[in-house]
């Protein structure tokens, strides 16, 4: 994962023994000799073998290279990628054109180890691969939470391990600055709370990254999102001061004063500093979410409009823009921002990071400029990988694509939210200039204790994405692999796995917490941005340690018993398939309740938690119900479908900023047994899908906003 371009399982298998050695032939270079160190590691670590580290004679090796040439010594876009890998009875051979193919073929190798009866072995195969697209990146918060240095570590060597290649770094907004300025300390130290990167960890950083072959783009947010910058240079802004570091989540209107040349020549000065620091080409604005209040606001900024002929606060950002794009261009960077930076004059060497949806990447690749893709890929909003998997930057047909993207949206949102196909198609000859995407990952509810799970293992879904093939699309498979990947991550520290256990056993003060984990297992924080609507209170000093904290956002138990429930309607009318372990499963949710609602009790921390735990007894009531009336193909008595479905329209309310995940397999459930009647007459395809348009309908929808 990600599925290879051709790959093509042959019969025969190669031993992985302690006898395993390495012969290069060709180039090789110091990030090849060190990404041959990391992967025999890695093999040691799963097969428990002590490795050689002794070069071997080609004829004796297991593992031959051949790399032509070692490429650029920092990652650059466009860099050859490709690798092609043969395994036989005698030896695996990976070839390469740069370095950075041969650490790419060096992870689907490690991918490869499989272990049976009569050892560790690499089975054999031929493989030819190169990516789809050139950028495929992940964006980190590091301002609104602060990620200090071992969490960029751990996930430069997961972002590898899939084969992305950006890590996009969000340094400064309203909440903090985080990167040292020595032309400008004050920045950092007033602005960050004393969290922020030094440069020399910049470098340090930048160089780790390039041994994995991931390059690093910094971003500045500007004109709005600046308070932190505003805290030390309150000259600069656009409505007099004082200001001070923001603590809540939200769009602000501190902006930078787009009218003087101060404000210009101080940023000439910055982001030459941050020019000599960051050596890629690009260098990442922001650009978004500006409310142009405080332009409003001042005078002169209106006068200055007036006098430019600057009709609105866009036009005055693109003016901004701009001066900026030229400063960049003074000190060697290519500007990129996010859509609000589109406009007639941009440079034409501009990216544009599109978080507006496919119509917006159509547009500023019909105008000619370089696009990537993070709409649909805002891991924050805590969807499921298998949305995330579907989403395309340039799909071969967009209304296969919403209607595949349709079936994942969260049922709490089902009535909120649709994925619609774009709405301008991008032509082929415009395809050149989609670049590819980057998934986000904003901070406002993770920090460096969760942010693993928040990421891991969904973002495998948008790595695969990126990189396979257009045709690579089968969820369920997508999924089989994923569970495979997530657990070979944790060879690199990743907490995904873990960190849900940990804070289950703070919040109960006890090892005992089997009841407790069965709930979160099946429970999802609230999605989009209904975390901050829900708990307005919410603020960067809270600590993120309760029970949302501990679940996943997305519930493989729940999937689980939908799978389950989708076997026995498939079975219909006969209703066996499944039914025994949805019988197992409701009768575990009945029985844990007590010692549930004890733990609840006992932890003040948990007590949000405790209407879900008897909303989940009467899901299980209600799920016996249902399988009763199947199993002895009686129909329910008169008001039964009324009362379970409102049953569990009750069990649907939020609590804590959790939800349960179960609720629509429950009512399919609960219409399946209604319509029990009719499975008779109807083929079961046809049966099954009544019953399931028929539970989608029942979905109950939100109450209208008051205009």
């Amino acid at each position: 994962m990600p599925v290879p371009a051709s790959l093509q399982f042959r019969d025969g298998r190669l031993p992985v023994t302690a006898a395993f050695s390495i012969h290069v032939q060709g180039s090789t270079d110091r990030r090849l000799e060190e990404a041959l160190r990391r992967m025999l590691r890695r093999l040691e670590g799963r097969t428990s073998l002590t490795l050689s580290r002794e070069p071997a004679e080609p004829q004796k090796a297991t593992l031959v290279l051949e790399v032509k040439g070692p490429g650029n010594a920092l990652p650059t876009l466009g860099d050859d990628e490709s690798y092609s890998l043969e395994v036989d009875g005698s030896r695996a051979t990976l070839r390469a054109t740069q370095t950075v193919g041969a650490l790419r073929g060096i992870e689907t190798m490690l991918q490869l180890l499989q272990g049976d009866r009569d050892g560790w072995y690499l089975p054999a195969v031929t493989i030819s691969d190169r990516p789809r697209f050139p950028w495929r990146g992940l964006l980190i918060d590091v301002s609104r939470h602060w990620m200090p240095m071992d969490v960029l570590k751990r996930n430069l060597d997961g972002m590898a391990a899939v084969k992305l290649n950006v890590l996009h770094l969000h340094l400064t907004d309203d909440q903090g600055f985080r990167v040292e300025s020595r032309r400008f300390p004050e920045l950092h130290e007033q602005g960050s709370d004393g969290l922020y990167f030094t440069q020399e960890q910049v470098r340090e950083l930048i160089a780790y990254a390039a041994d994995r072959g991931i390059r690093v783009v910094p971003e500045f947010d500007m004109p709005g999102h600046v308070t932190s910058w505003l805290v030390s240079h309150p000259e600069l802004a656009s409505v007099m001061g004082p200001y001070s570091i923001q603590r809540k989540w939200g769009i602000f209107d501190p902006t930078l004063d787009p009218t003087r040349d101060q404000v210009y020549a101080f940023l000439d000065a910055f982001l030459g500093e941050m020019a000599q620091l960051f050596p890629d080409p690009w260098m990442h604005i922001g650009g978004d979410e500006n409310t142009g209040n405080h332009w409003r606001l001042n005078p002169a900024i209106q006068s200055f409009m007036a006098q430019h002929r600057l009709a609105d606060a866009h036009a005055l950002q693109a003016y901004f823009d701009d001066r900026v794009a030229q400063l960049l261009q003074k000190h060697g960077k290519r500007m990129m921002g996010w859509d609000e930076i589109l406009h007639p004059t941009l440079p034409r060497d501009a990216v544009v990071q599109t978080w507006r949806g496919p119509k917006a990447l159509a547009e500023s690749a019909r105008q000619g400029y370089s696009g990537i893709l993070s709409w649909g890929y805002y891991l924050d909003h805590m969807l499921p990988a298998g949305l995330h998997y579907t989403v395309d930057p340039l799909p071969a047909d967009g209304k296969r694509m919403s209607e595949e993207a349709n079936r994942w949206i969260p049922v709490s949102w089902y009535h909120r939210f649709q994925f619609k196909p774009p709405e301008v198609a991008i032509p082929e000859k415009n395809a050149v200039h989609v670049l590819g995407g980057e998934a986000c990952m904003w901070s406002e509810f993770v920090d460096a204790e969760t942010i693993d799970s928040r990421l891991w293992p969904r973002l495998t879904a948008v790595a695969e994405r990126l990189w396979s093939p257009r045709n690579v699309t089968d969820v369920k498979d997508m999924y089989r692999r994923m569970a495979r990947i997530s657990v070979q991550l944790e060879e690199h520290g990743l907490m995904h796995e873990r960190i849900g256990e940990v804070l289950l056993r703070r919040l109960a003060g006890s090892n005992e917490i089997g009841p407790l984990r069965a709930l979160a297992n099946l429970v999802e924080p609230v999605k989009f941005y209904d975390r901050p609507v829900q708990f307005q209170e919410a603020t960067q000093g809270m600590p993120l340690t309760r029970l949302v904290d501990a679940a996943r956002p997305e519930s493989l138990e729940a999937r689980a018993l939908w799978s389950s429930v989708d076997d026995l309607l498939s079975d219909a009318p006969r209703f066996d398939r499944g039914a025994e372990r949805l019988t197992r499963t409701f009768h575990q949710w009945r029985e844990f309740h007590p010692e549930l609602r004890q733990l609840l009790d006992n932890s003040p921390a948990l007590h949000e938690a405790r209407p879900l735990a008897d909303a989940l007894l009467l899901m299980a009531q209600t799920g016996l119900e249902a399988l009763a009336s199947l199993e002895s193909g009686t129909t329910p008595r008169p008001g039964w479908r009324e009362e379970a479905l409102q049953r569990l329209n009750e069990a649907a309310r939020p609590h804590g900023q959790v939800e349960l995940a179960t609720l629509q397999p429950l009512r399919e459930l609960v219409l399946a047994a209604a319509l029990q009647p009719e499975a008779s007459a109807l083929p079961a395809a046809a049966w099954q899908a009544r019953v399931k348009a028929e539970a989608l309908a029942a979905i109950p929808k939100p109450p209208e906003k008051k205009k």
